[in-house]
Order: C-alpha cells, then structure tokens, then sequence
C-alpha cells in the first residue's frame, strides 16, 4: 500500500519545543498602514473596577472586575531608516540613513559606522523609490530612561505600502522619538509577542498532562506507559518526554488596550510591584495576561484578525493595593 495522500495528523504549532534563540521577539508579519508596532517591559499585573457598556453582556450595567497587564512603554528612539528592494533571492538592502546625534548606549550592540554620508544616501533611496518594496525605521528601546537597565533592544518597524509619503514620514520620524500614543489609541486590539518564562527541563506530566500512573506501575509513575508500537521501530516525536519548558515565542492573539496613560500615580501600588519597582514613565494598561516574567520586553503590534470592536468598559477604579 502507498503513502497516504492528505494533510498531516494532528498539530506542530507548538514544535519543536526548543528553548528561543534570544531573550527578546523580532516581528515580521504587520497588517495595516504606517507604524504599526510598539514594545514595552513587562511591569505586573494589578485588577481594574470598571462599568460595563456593552449592552449585550449579560453584566450591562454592571461594575465588573477586569485583570490587566501593566506593560511600561519608555519612548522608542528612531536612530535610521533603511529601504528594501524585492528579488528573487530575498530583501536587498538599497541603503541606510542614520540620524546626526545617536544614544552613546547603541554602541553595545551595534557597531556604528564612523563615516556615513547621509545625504548621498537619501538621495540613493529617492532616485529609486518607484521599485523598493519595504521602508523600514530602525528603532532602538530606551530602557535607562526607567532605570531597568543600560543596554536597548534594536528592531525595525515597516512602514507598509512604500510611497512618497511613507518616505516623507520615515524621515519625520529619523533622529526622534515614537511615542506608544503615536501608534496605539485605547480601544485597539493588539497581538503581544514575547519570550514566555523558562522552567528548565520538566517531565511529561507537567509538559504535556499525561495521566500518572497507577500506584502498582511496574517502573514509574510519572513517565508514558507506552512509548509507541513495533513498528515503525523507533520512538516517534509525538510521544510525551521530557525536556525544556518555557522560554519559547508565543504570540498572543486580540488583547486589548485599556487605557494609555503617563501618570503613574495612577497605577503605582502602594510599596510598588515586586521584583519590579515603581513605574517611571509612559505606561499600557492591557486587558488578560501576556506571555514572559515581569521585566522581558513585550513586542506589541496591532492585531491580524482582530476580533469584533465592542464598547470599552470605563474605568471606576484601579487598584493600588500592596502587593507584597
């Protein structure tokens, strides 16, 4: 008998369940018009009192308790601007704009180049606007101006659909900073992307669920009674083992945005978030959880499929209770 011709059995979403390759996310899909991406620091999580506006909810009118994310979102700082052309081959960079004043903490993880003539480079990327296909920002994180740490994060932010006015924006934005409130507004749904916290290597029944056995097992407990048939002669990749948990890429999928704010008053509880501190800057208030440990950088953007728009409960209270 021949293979079967069809569809694979059963899910690889999740594999191979291998630890990440870095402690924070690069995002490539966007779906939209201008910027369309944000990252912040993961703070903690805190619960809001709010009102329920949705006149089909079943709690209409009614006070409703709402747990949310803190995520504090310093400015991003726009050090360049690069443009891509299609081939067959991939994404060929044309060329690259750096701003005239760069942050001294870039040189940590980028080696800056000591002669760049700016204006023979924009004149390059103008000269060929009509076949790029993608204008990119370079942006860094600012993670000093919190106080968490010296060393930023770089990624680059697409501006889809590659125009005059895309170009005209890219070098609005070169040599200042974005601010979150620039990209997302209360109200939006978004798809947060992060490093999920490590565990190590754990067996199969934290890994996977599987039954413990029974009392009487003849070897042990909490390992798979069986690990697969004669034949094929080998252990299959579907069967439940041990090894790494956690510290994997996991995307989130329509959370949304409560409230965006600066005044960390607000949100500050009393004592601070332990094993973070008190909030100094801009903040993001996110409804449900999102994936990594409390300081792991949280790549937001707006989302792909984003679920139906529906009235936004309004904040009665958020509370500042001690945390310790």
């Amino acid at each position: 008998m021949g293979k079967r011709a069809g569809p694979r059995r059963g899910s690889k979403a999740f594999y191979p369940k291998k630890r990440a390759k870095r402690i924070f996310v690069t995002v490539k899909h966007f779906r939209g018009e201008g910027l369309l991406g944000f990252a912040g620091y993961k703070a903690g999580m805190t619960h809001v009192i709010g009102l329920d506006n949705y006149e089909k909810s079943p709690s209409y009118g009614m006070s409703i308790h709402i747990p949310c994310t803190i995520i504090e979102t310093p400015d991003l700082f726009c050090f360049g601007v690069i443009a891509y052309r299609k081939t067959p081959y991939g994404l060929f960079a044309v060329s690259t704009v750096y701003a005239d004043k760069l942050d001294k903490d870039l040189a940590r993880v980028l080696i800056i180049p000591k002669k760049h003539n700016r204006e023979e480079n924009k004149k390059k990327i103008e000269q060929e606007l009509s076949s790029i296909t993608e204008i990119r920002l370079l942006v860094h994180t600012q993670p000093r101006k919190i106080k968490l740490k010296k060393t930023p994060e770089l990624f680059e932010l697409p501006i889809l659909k590659p125009t005059p006015d895309a170009w005209k924006l890219a070098l609005e934005k070169l040599g200042k900073e974005i601010k979150v409130s620039e990209i997302f507004k209360e109200g939006d749904f978004i798809d947060a992307t992060a490093i999920t916290t490590g565990k190590g290597v754990a067996g199969p029944v934290k890994r996977f669920g599987i039954k413990i056995q029974h009392h009487k097992a003849g070897f042990h407990r909490r390992r798979p009674g069986n690990i697969g048939s004669w034949h094929p002669a080998r252990v299959l990749w579907t069967v439940a083992m041990q090894g790494q948990l956690g510290f994997q890429r996991r995307t989130e999928s329509n959370k949304r945005i409560l409230k965006i704010g600066d005044n960390v008053k607000e949100v500050n509880p009393r004592g601070g978030i332990p094993y973070y501190g008190e909030l100094i800057g801009h903040y993001v208030l996110v409804m449900g959880s999102v994936p990594g440990p409390k300081k792991r950088l949280v790549f937001l953007r707006k989302a792909m499929r984003h679920n139906k728009e529906t009235p936004l409960p309004a904040i009665q209270m958020i509370s500042l209770r001690a945390q310790q």
